[in-house]
């Protein structure tokens, strides 16, 4: 097992300085100084790339994964797209339901339309009414 290395790792402009002064030298001798390796149990130093290159991203303010909203799950993300299911039912998500803050027991008029379905939601609380 592997043990952390005693030095904190350098992030953000500190890291960046570091590196620039350091350009002279390979990858993995800049991310060992810089923090960024682990000594084994034989005294066998490990260089952390993923991190060091994970650090130098984040230092940059490069933003590669999409920003996560709501509790920070993964998942899919919504299509606004549904199909009739087999037995003829219509079933809207759960990503629908909570983008629109409904609640179970919520309860809609259908009014079809020549081209479309409209939902209109019956038990609206007054202080919504009042708000329009």
């Amino acid at each position: 097992m592997a043990k952390p290395s005693n030095s904190n790792p350098l992030t953000g402009k500190t890291l960046l300085k570091k590196v620039k002064d350091l350009e002279h030298l390979s990858r993995e001798e800049k991310a060992k100084a810089c923090g960024y390796y682990t000594v084994t149990k034989n005294d066998v130093v490990r260089v952390n790339m993923m991190k060091f290159m994970n650090a130098l991203i984040d230092a940059e303010g490069i933003q590669l994964d999409s920003i996560q909203t709501g509790n920070g799950r993964g998942g899919r993300s919504a299509s606004y797209r549904i199909t009739v299911q087999s037995n003829g039912n219509l079933l809207i998500g759960a990503a629908y339901t909570k983008q629109m803050g409904l609640k179970p027991g919520d309860e809609f008029e259908i009014s079809l339309g020549r081209k479309h379905i409209r939902l209109k939601q019956l038990n609206v609380d007054s202080d919504d009414d009042a708000d329009e």
